[in-house]
């Protein structure tokens, strides 16, 4: 399973890694929305990750490239600081699967994780 994760804190991108590489999943990085945007242009993940304030583009638009390129489900988990409601909403009107306010546990996260990709091996 590969998941992408997007977010432009160095250390909560390298903390979110270690604790998925720890799950046994395969984890591919980005610093900011460019770069998740292009890493979906290479590689087809099972699960992204994505926060939602990154320079360049958004974790808004992160969603909106995965739904344009997969007609598939690909579970998305939105993270933010910001716990505005308009900006959750938005998040899931435009796909996302989950939404997580930082600060959060990575025993939290990982259980999220699991969730939703348990529920891509059982469809």
């Amino acid at each position: 399973m590969i998941i992408l994760v997007a977010d432009d804190e160095p250390i909560m991108l390298k903390t979110i890694e270690f604790c998925l590489k720890k799950d046994g999943y395969t984890v591919v990085t980005a610093q900011d929305g460019r770069e998740a945007l292009n890493k979906l242009n290479e590689i087809q993940p099972d699960l992204v990750i994505t926060d939602m304030m990154m320079p360049y583009a958004s974790g808004l638009e992160v969603i909106g490239k995965v739904k344009e390129l997969y007609a598939e489900k690909i579970p998305i988990i939105m993270l933010s600081a910001m716990g505005q409601e308009n900006v959750v909403i938005e998040a899931f009107q435009l796909g996302a699967d989950d939404y997580i306010t930082k600060p959060f546990s990575l025993g939290e996260l990982s259980v999220r994780v699991k969730r939703l990709i348990g529920n891509l091996v059982h469809q």
